[in-house]
């Protein structure tokens, strides 16, 4: 049995905070030079170029990629085979997430009452947490600072399975476009497509978190995120919504069975500062 100290996962999840709101994924960053060299619109390329002056200014004096340091979600993956010592894992997970964003003076962005928006409460607590149960040893946290312009931007749909695949990508083409510049473009798409109603929404804010443009394993599900893509490419919405060729950098698809009378389609769109990143303890 592996024992992780509670105090060790929230030291993790602190540092965690910092990290994503400081540093943009490298593959984030290679992604942007590469559809700035891509670009056939001027405009777009200036915007582009300044994503990237602004990622590097972040990295280099530490300080938050975005003014909106997001809500941050987790995905713990818990070992059969770990016991966390000295507190509870929700706990430990939100007092790394106080301290993180206290020592780190990155802002607080969540309110206690949905209804209430005096009710901040003050150090970006609570973290929304999805716990799985996996074979192993570790414990593998996967932490998202998720901003509120592009979450804003979501959706989803019960489609009839007669839709098929077109009817998901019209969907999902019509969304972004009807979007146009407030989840800040060039976005990640998180598509969930299956399982129930909330199900799919899950799996959409879970795609979020693969390394970006790492396409599907399965032949067919890479293909589909190819052609999302491109359709949504197509639309000439463009960085910022200023327009250009570059609206989405990648699509990455999760999909789980589903009732044979339900298609559930969820789109999770993600801004181009995509803050994430996975520790293992």
């Amino acid at each position: 049995m592996h024992q992780i100290p509670a105090s060790r996962i929230a030291e993790t999840v602190a540092s965690l905070c910092q990290k994503v709101n400081y540093e943009l994924p490298e593959e984030v960053v290679a992604a942007l030079e590469a559809a700035r060299a891509a670009e056939s619109n001027p405009q777009a390329q200036r915007i582009l170029g300044e994503l990237l002056e602004n990622a590097q200014i972040a990295r280099e004096q530490h300080i938050p990629l975005c003014q909106d340091t997001g809500l941050v979600v987790v995905f713990a993956e818990l070992g059969d085979e770990v016991s966390i010592s000295g507190g509870d894992l929700g706990e430990a997970i939100n007092e790394g997430v106080s301290r993180g964003y206290t020592e780190g003076y990155l802002r607080p962005s969540v309110v206690a009452n949905p209804l209430q928006r005096d009710t901040n409460t003050t150090d970006n607590t609570p973290a929304v947490v999805h716990v799985e149960l996996v074979a192993g040893c570790n414990l593998t946290l996967h932490l998202m600072a998720k901003g509120g312009g592009s979450e804003n931007m979501s959706a989803m749909w019960m489609l009839p399975p007669a839709a098929g695949r077109q009817g998901i990508i019209e969907a999902i083409t019509t969304q972004i476009q009807q979007a146009g510049g407030k989840p800040c473009p060039p976005l990640i798409l998180g598509v969930g497509i299956g399982g129930t109603f909330e199900k799919a929404a899950l799996l959409a804010k879970r795609a979020l978190v693969r390394p970006l443009g790492q396409p599907s394993q399965d032949p067919e599900i890479a293909q589909i995120e190819q052609d999302i893509l491109e359709s949504v490419n197509q639309t000439g919405v463009g960085p910022m919504g200023l327009g250009g060729d570059t609206t989405a950098l990648a699509v990455h698809v999760l999909t789980h069975p589903c009732h044979l009378a339900s298609l559930p389609v969820a789109l999770n769109i993600q801004c181009h500062s995509a803050r994430h990143a996975t520790a293992v303890l």
